[in-house]
């Protein structure tokens, strides 16, 4: 615990002292850095994450703007198969339950690429995506033709948007909430947006998850907030949202998703998931400071045994390489130290990224067929939520003897 306050809670304002985690200093995850650029500076900023002692929200104060964060953001959602396929059934639920149609007005914060929103799109139901980055929406704009608006959400863009389009029946934001800088003006805007009898989702990883199974990876300066459902629902209260119902998925080590309406909507009962949830977490102790005590020594232990592994591999001449570019991956790396010295390379489907390097390691990104033509010893599984599809698609590895590496929650090597 720290005793000096670094800055204000981003929901309550309240002085923060608590630390929960210090991951050092960190480069931005997602920037592209090319080959002209490796000889540069390199921005790194400092990476901690404070529990409120008073609302409990777990947050990473913002040390960097999201205007730098995102003026070259690379994340396409659209090249992993698995989260294509939620999305997919997502819109199948929430259209079927909420009796979504073509006079609805769907708008997704954040929306990419246009991964989720082109499944309304074909079911005839009119869309709206917001989304900060340009090269992304523009390209959701011109290979799905989803109208997107170039700029972040907040009640600003709210009264903006409500003017030119209406409100909207459904509102949809999936890892989204985590991200943003000032919680309390996104929240205000969704509430300004959101028509009389509309629907707001909202899906992000679960911070008991995350505590629970070590997902330091996760942690990153475009995460501003890490979410128990206490605590958000302590914020939608605020802004008079009521969370009436609440889901459990797998997606991204552990998620949730939120279901909120206006507080004046008694049309949808609050269902039982949403008490048993609160429930669950006021049993764990997530509205305790001593549940957050043990995890930053965890998040050391593990940084070790992923060291130890990669010093045992490279001692015995193994190649070890990495698949995939995320976020999460670049946490790891530059937390534990990892270079070429140790990952020769890695690779990753998204052609954006392939030529570039890794921010902070500079290990290189190559196309997926690399692994083909260099039969690795071991492949080092960067996206591990992902580990099921991503072993699937590179069984042949085993042809070799090769071996797949999950880093997280504790190291473990498949056969």
């Amino acid at each position: 615990m720290e005793n000096q306050s670094f800055g204000r809670c981003n929901f309550c304002h309240t002085p923060l002292h608590h630390l929960v985690t210090d991951l050092g200093m960190q480069p931005l995850c997602e920037d592209k850095i090319r080959r002209e650029d490796l000889h540069k500076m390199e921005p790194h900023f400092p990476l901690k994450v404070y529990v409120c002692e008073h609302c409990f929200l777990v947050q990473a104060p913002p040390v960097v703007s999201p205007e730098v964060i995102y003026r070259d953001y690379a994340y396409y959602s659209s090249y992993s198969d698995t989260w294509l396929e939620h999305a997919k059934q997502y819109v199948e639920y929430v259209s079927k339950r909420f009796e979504i149609g073509p006079k609805a007005l769907v708008v997704e914060i954040a929306s990419n690429d246009g991964y989720l929103l082109q499944y309304f799109m074909a079911k005839g139901i009119p869309v709206l995506g917001i989304d900060p980055s340009r090269e992304i929406a523009e390209y959701a704009q011109r290979e799905r033709g989803i109208k997107t608006e170039i700029r972040f959400f907040g009640y600003q863009t709210a009264q903006d948007l409500v003017r030119q389009y209406g409100q909207a029946d459904l509102i949809v934001g999936n890892n989204i909430l985590a991200h943003v800088p000032d919680i309390n003006d996104f929240v205000k805007g969704m509430k300004h947006f959101l028509k009389a009898n509309g629907v707001i989702t909202m899906e992000f990883p679960h911070l008991e998850r995350l505590i629970a199974e070590n997902q330091f990876d996760t942690i990153y300066h475009e995460h501003f907030s890490y979410l128990s459902f206490t605590a958000v629902k302590n914020i939608f209260d605020h802004y008079d949202l009521t969370l009436f119902d609440v889901q459990k998925l797998n997606t991204h080590g552990g998620s949730i998703r939120i279901h909120a309406c206006h507080k004046a909507d008694q049309s949808k009962p609050v269902a039982e998931a949403v008490r048993q949830l609160l429930k669950q977490e006021h049993e764990a102790g997530m509205d305790t400071l001593s549940y957050y005590d043990q995890f930053n020594e965890k998040v050391k232990e593990t940084k070790r045994k992923i060291l130890e592994f990669l010093i045992q591999a490279k001692r015995e001449g193994k190649q070890v390489v990495g698949y995939g570019a995320p976020g999460k991956g670049n946490t790891l790396l530059n937390y534990c130290g990892v270079r070429t010295d140790f990952l020769d390379f890695t690779v990753d489907r998204n052609p954006h990224k392939q030529g570039n390097f890794l921010p902070g390691s500079h290990i290189p990104i190559y196309h997926p067929d690399t692994i083909k033509e260099t039969r690795p010893d071991y492949l080092f599984i960067l996206p591990w939520n992902l580990k099921e599809e991503l072993i699937h698609y590179n069984s042949y590895i085993r042809e070799w003897g090769g071996k797949f590496v999950i880093p997280i929650p504790e190291l473990t090597v498949i056969d």
